[in-house]
């Protein structure tokens, strides 16, 4: 789900002469931008500019010539990959088969998830203000995706999207618990069994009341 780096690189270059920016401006600013998203992803949404710029090879000097801010820089990254996660839900829902398509989309989600500190830290509220409207696109489809494979009687009818939105959470998981660690392949285990016990043969009901 690779998108290329220019939307976000061009919503960054900041020319108060209104003149085409130099060269050697753009590749820094776009070795700013993939270096914001690996930091991001590693160590999460406290990442500082000082770090994004040791990353991308450059001084803080140079960001921050090049840079507006760091919060535009996260905003940026952190709203091209929640780009990438809602075009996973439009193409899921285009899905002719229900529950291929709520299948589909877990697996790019939760990958997503597992793999960005920084794109769990946003889902799970950071940065909840700049990245509201993707949340929202994001929300809604889960929500369909979600109706439409209990419609079709492929889920379980006691589930609601609220619940598979927290499973899908919990999927992602942590590298370690209890002494544990988990290798690459941890979270796509999970989301197996999470998928098997959303279908509709199943023993048992679910405590508690849904997600109001």
């Amino acid at each position: 789900m690779s998108r290329p780096r220019s939307n976000a690189v061009d919503r960054l270059l900041v020319d108060q002469s209104g003149r085409r920016p130099r060269a050697d401006a753009r590749r820094n600013v776009e070795r700013l931008v993939e270096a914001a998203r690996t930091t991001v992803a590693e160590v999460g949404v406290g990442v500082s500019a000082h770090q994004i710029a040791q990353r991308a090879g450059v001084g803080v000097g140079t960001f921050y010539r090049r840079i507006p801010s760091l919060e535009l820089l996260l905003e940026t990254v952190l709203d091209e990959v929640l780009d990438e996660i809602t075009d996973a839900a439009d193409r899921a829902l285009a899905d002719p088969d229900p529950w291929n398509g709520l299948c589909g989309f877990a697996t790019a989600y939760v990958r997503l998830r597992a793999e960005s500190c920084g794109i769990s830290e946003a889902l799970g509220g950071a940065c909840t203000d700049a990245l509201a409207t993707r949340i929202e696109q994001l929300r809604e489809g889960i929500r369909r995706l979600v109706e439409r494979a209990r419609s079709s009687g492929d889920l379980r009818t006691d589930v609601t999207w609220h619940d598979v939105a927290f499973l899908f959470a919990a999927a992602a998981t942590g590298e370690h618990t209890l002494g544990l660690r988990a290798d690459g392949q941890q979270w796509e285990r999970n989301l197996r069994i999470v998928l098997d016990g959303l279908r509709p043969t199943r023993v048992g009901t679910v405590p508690g009341a849904p997600v109001a």
